[in-house]
C-alpha cells in the first residue's frame, strides 16, 4: 500500500472542511475518486478521509459513495465515521427529494434555515448511535442560524 494516499486522503479531508471554493471541491472529489480507483484506499482511516471529501460533493453519486465509505470505516472499527454516516445519509436523501432521517442538514426554504422534512421513524436514541444531537437541538441551531442572519 503506498502511503502517500492515505496522507493525501488526510490532507484533501481536511481542505474540504476549510476550504469553501466550490471549484476546489470539485477537484477534490474528482481526486478521491483517481485514488479509489487506483486501489489507494485500503486502511479505515482512508475510508473515513474519501468519506469526509465526498460528503461536501455536489451530486448523487459523490454522496452516495461517501456513504459507502463512512460505513465501511465504521465498519473497519473507525468509530469518527458514524457521524458521517448519518450526514452523508441525509445529503443522499436531500439530492433525491427524499425526507433526511437524521436531521442533520441545514436547508433553505423559503429563504428561511430549516431541516426540512424529516423521518418521523428515527428517534432520537437512534440518533443518538449516530453520533447526532437530538432533534430538538438540530431544530434549535437551524433557527440560531436564522436569527444570525437576520438579526432584529
Amino acid at each position: 500500500m503506498d502511503e502517500t494516499f492515505s496522507h493525501e486522503l488526510e490532507r484533501l479531508a481536511d481542505e474540504q472542511l476549510h476550504d469553501d471554493n466550490s471549484t476546489h471541491r470539485h477537484h477534490r472529489c474528482e481526486r478521491v475518486c483517481d485514488i479509489a480507483a487506483a486501489g489507494g484506499i485500503a486502511e479505515p482511516a482512508d475510508y473515513y478521509h474519501a468519506a469526509i471529501v465526498l460528503l461536501y460533493g455536489e451530486t448523487v453519486e459523490e454522496f452516495a459513495t461517501a456513504l459507502y465509505f463512512a460505513r465501511t470505516a465504521t465498519q473497519r472499527s473507525d468509530h469518527r465515521a458514524w457521524a458521517v454516516v448519518a450526514a452523508s445519509w441525509d445529503r443522499l436523501l436531500i439530492a433525491k427529494r427524499q425526507p433526511q432521517r437524521f436531521g442533520t442538514q441545514f436547508i433553505r426554504i423559503n429563504g428561511c434555515w430549516s431541516l426540512g422534512e424529516i423521518d418521523p421513524s428515527v428517534n432520537d436514541a437512534e440518533r443518538a448511535l449516530y453520533g447526532v444531537p437530538p432533534l430538538w437541538v438540530q431544530i434549535k441551531s437551524a433557527a440560531a442560524m436564522q436569527r444570525r442572519e437576520n438579526p432584529q
